[in-house]
């Protein structure tokens, strides 16, 4: 599911990339030792299943298909075969595996636009002409977008958002064929409201210096409360990925912010100071969220310092 999503995205902002993934069938590999002692399986029926197996060799030849074979296209898983345990490394579609469509939809694009959030700050609260926080992003029309899905009304229109330049865009991203998963991603998604306690709690110099009567505190937490609560528990499932510690993400974000691409020639990167000073609008939220993931989560994803994976829960 993680790579169909990636494959969309890449076909609507950068189309030169590739999304696939690989997997090797039953290949006789020290993971079956380390299977065997997790209590994955026994080791009588390890050992009987490993004579159905292939050799390592074999066993990596979808991973170097991905890696080297300019034939493989975009959006595929690289293997055996859909129920197969060994064999040529062929590549098939995502949907056919999964037989299943998925429509992604990102938090980010819903984003109000320049106008919006300049016209929302002076009614409200200065801090609010940044984007992130909770009433910075457009509900009503994600939950309308998320009950299209729901009642199979296509094709569904999808806005863009370009970080670059702060706005939105003229360009839509449009769906025209009926999907069967929808998934909605973003930085504060699933998140629930914070207590008074820890919200008038001052982290940082954002808020002590330009929050001191905890309005804009308040506001993004009372959206948190209120539509953002309606627009999440639409979904059926949580997942979340959590980070070691919230001072590992400047240096994602400043990956993220050399790697963002822009339709605009007026687009303009932030520099290391800029991402320090624009991360502290999104602080308060992420640590509460990594404090509360473990309530508030069906499925726990823990990455390193190195956003590498390490672990998986489900609750």
């Amino acid at each position: 599911t993680f790579t169909a999503c990636l494959h969309e995205k890449f076909q609507k902002s950068k189309p030169k990339l590739k999304a696939m993934v690989a997997h090797p069938g039953l290949a006789e590999s020290d993971l079956q030792s380390s299977t065997v002692q997790d209590g994955g399986m026994g080791s009588f029926f390890t050992k009987y299943l490993m004579k159905l197996g292939q050799s390592e060799k074999d066993g990596a030849l979808g991973l170097l298909r991905c890696i080297a074979d300019p034939k493989i296209n975009s959006g595929v898983i690289v293997g055996p075969g859909l129920r197969g345990l060994k064999g040529r490394a062929k590549s098939f579609p995502l949907e056919k595996f999964y037989e299943k469509k998925v429509l992604s939809l990102s938090l980010d694009d819903f984003y109000l636009s320049q106008k919006e959030r300049k016209i929302l700050s002076q009614k409200e609260h200065e801090l609010l002409l940044t984007r992130g926080v909770p009433g910075t992003h457009n509900i009503k029309n994600l939950i309308k977008t998320v009950k299209k899905f729901e009642k199979k009304l296509y094709p569904i229109s999808l806005p863009i958002f370009d970080k670059l330049i702060d706005d939105t865009t003229k360009k839509k991203n449009v769906i025209k064929n009926q999907c069967n998963i929808l998934i909605l991603e973003g930085w504060c998604c699933g998140s629930n409201y914070i207590n008074k306690k820890y919200l008038y709690k001052n982290i940082n110099n954002l808020e002590k210096k330009f929050d001191k009567n905890f309005k804009w505190r308040n506001y993004y937490n009372n959206k948190l409360k209120n539509e953002y609560k309606k627009l999440f528990d639409m979904f059926d499932k949580k997942i979340f990925i959590k980070a070691p510690s919230f001072k590992y993400v400047l240096d994602w974000r400043l990956k993220q912010e050399i790697n963002n691409s822009s339709y605009s020639r007026f687009s303009k990167k932030m520099d290391i100071q800029e991402i320090k000073e624009f991360l502290q609008y999104y602080e308060k939220i992420t640590k509460w969220m990594l404090k509360e993931s473990n309530n508030n989560s069906d499925f726990l994803i823990f990455v390193n310092k190195n956003q590498k994976i390490y672990k998986t829960k489900i609750y």
